[in-house]
């Protein structure tokens, strides 16, 4: 028994020895990176990453980066990339101690790396023992992943915040809840940030040939100039960035009886709001023009997103709704009344791709498009499988021309001959978020969790946002001296200020007389 003990004490103490060396050469691969941008948020994360790689590259900046979002890809100072390669298969957020070995390995000016963590404490230990980052990101706050960091927004925004860095910057360009970021960011000493969509004009966005949004350019901007890259470079180092595999793209094809299809993969905006934001901005763009059908795939793991794609319908007021995947009545049930008779149920987890697509492009008309929403994997994979094969329509596209799309006449649909070109809206205005968060709950429910909202201050083209000390590479603010009675070590997740207690904080299983308060 004595020898098992032994072996036991040993073996312990070897995995200890071991960790603390690799921890210690885990630090010392950091300090080899003078900056780390790490981008947190619910969408964009990896459009996001790679602008702000791109921006910095233009820049003559050493730069490498990593992204996790469709198709996690390590790219080297040079742009090229290379899938990340993870045994089996799994996704573990100790890949990024050996993505910063590699990166280390350059001698890079900057790190961007995206935020793999979904669970709070994950997304803590990846901020504090993994990347430790100089320059935080934190795009936007949407309604996804409520099981890990929910149930409401406010709850979600308070779980991105854990990748904040402590003493250093975050940018951001979530307004609805910014007052909540502030709150968290003065928690750790951490200067807020507001990259303004509106410094991004409507020219320099046409620049891209791919679609991306101006809260993501501005975000890129704002990390460019902190690290010292004007905006014209960095807007062509943007430009020359290869895109993400799964950024938002318009495909035209011939179907088999030679009919026009004008397709969009919005698979990667999987949560309602985001979903609306693409297919508008498609739509404004005249990338994409109606008589316009939808198609959803459902997935058995994903019950509750395939309701919030049924639910999103009349904001889209399509032709046809296509569902497929299973279960299929998850979508269809959640679909408006008014709206249902326009369904088509087509799913089914194991059906034949050539028999459901058969059915799907007949309903279409002559010229039409088509958006796929929902989730990519099953179904979804066939969908792609099937389009790709088909062949390209290469008859000149009009919308490129500023002529007006195609548009049925009508009261709803006027005939926009006689308008002229379509005028581009700013995207602050015209995204306006369509979905109630709590829309299912009670009032009262909605009172309790509902705060009000404070956006930030809205700045002219000369000062866009605020300018912070010109350091190196950001200004290191030294937190300030605890009261008397806290100077005790502070635990792995407890921010270098305690929040300010609320009366909502309130917790009656610390009050001796917490009856009385119920």
């Amino acid at each position: 028994m004595l020898f098992l003990y032994t072996v036991l004490v040993v073996c312990g103490a070897v995995l200890l020895i071991a960790g603390v060396i690799e921890q210690r050469r885990h630090y010392v691969n950091l300090d080899h990176i003078p900056t780390r941008v790490l981008v947190n948020g619910i969408r964009g994360k990896s459009s996001i990453t790679r602008l702000c790689a791109g921006a910095l590259r233009g820049g003559d900046l050493t730069t490498v980066a990593k992204t996790t979002g469709t198709a996690a890809r390590f790219i080297h100072p040079d742009a090229t990339e290379e899938p990340v390669y993870r045994k089996f298969g799994i996704a573990n957020v100790v890949e990024q101690i050996g993505i910063v070995r590699r990166a280390a390995a350059y001698h890079p000016d900057a790190l961007v790396i995206e935020c793999m963590a979904v669970m709070p404490a994950l997304q803590e230990i990846n901020q504090s023992k993994l990347i430790r980052s100089t320059i935080g990101v934190l795009c936007n706050v949407r309604e996804d992943h409520l099981a890990e960091m929910g149930p409401t927004l406010d709850d979600v925004a308070r779980s991105l915040c854990r990748s904040m860095p402590e003493n250093g910057i975050c940018v951001t360009a979530e307004v609805d809840r910014f007052h909540i970021l502030q709150e968290e960011a003065d928690a750790r000493n951490c200067e807020l940030v507001y990259a303004d969509p509106e410094m991004v004009t409507d020219e320099e966005l046409r620049g891209f040939s791919w679609f991306t949004f101006k809260e993501n350019v501005a975000i890129a901007l704002v990390v460019a100039d902190l690290l010292g890259v004007d905006r014209a470079t960095a807007l062509q180092g943007m430009y020359d960035a290869p895109p993400d595999p799964g950024v938002l793209s318009v495909e035209r094809y011939l179907t088999p009886d030679d009919k026009k299809l004008r397709f969009a993969n919005v698979f990667a905006a999987n949560d309602p709001e985001s979903t609306l934001m693409n297919i508008n901005q498609l739509l404004d763009l005249g990338a994409v023009h109606r008589p316009l059908s939808v198609v959803i795939n459902c997935r058995p793991d994903r019950v509750e997103r395939n309701g919030q794609m049924g639910e999103i319908i009349p904001g889209l007021d399509p032709e046809h709704v296509f569902v497929i995947g299973h279960p299929a009545k998850s979508a269809i049930d959640a679909i408006p009344a008014a709206y249902r008779d326009r369904a088509v149920d087509l799913g089914g987890d194991r059906r034949d791709p050539e028999e459901f697509m058969g059915q799907l492009l007949g309903r279409l008309g002559p010229d039409s498009s088509l958006v796929a929403i929902g989730n990519i994997h099953g179904q979804g994979e066939h969908l792609l499988e099937y389009l790709a094969e088909l062949p390209a329509d290469e008859t000149p596209d009009q919308t490129q021309g500023g002529t007006a799309q195609a548009t049925p006449a009508g009261p709803e649909h006027p005939d926009r001959s006689a308008l002229g070109p379509r005028e581009h809206v700013e995207t602050v205005q015209l995204y306006a978020p369509r979905i109630d968060p709590y829309q299912q709950y009670s009032p009262a429910y909605e009172e309790r969790y509902t705060s009000p909202q404070a956006v930030p201050v809205q700045r002219d083209a000369r000062t866009p946002y605020p300018q912070p000390p010109r350091q190196q590479p950001f200004p290191h603010v030294t937190p300030p001296a605890r009261a008397a009675g806290q100077d005790a070590p502070r635990g792995l997740f407890e921010p270098v200020v305690p929040p300010t207690p609320t009366a909502d904080d309130y917790d009656p299983w610390h009050d001796p007389a917490g009856e009385q308060h119920r």
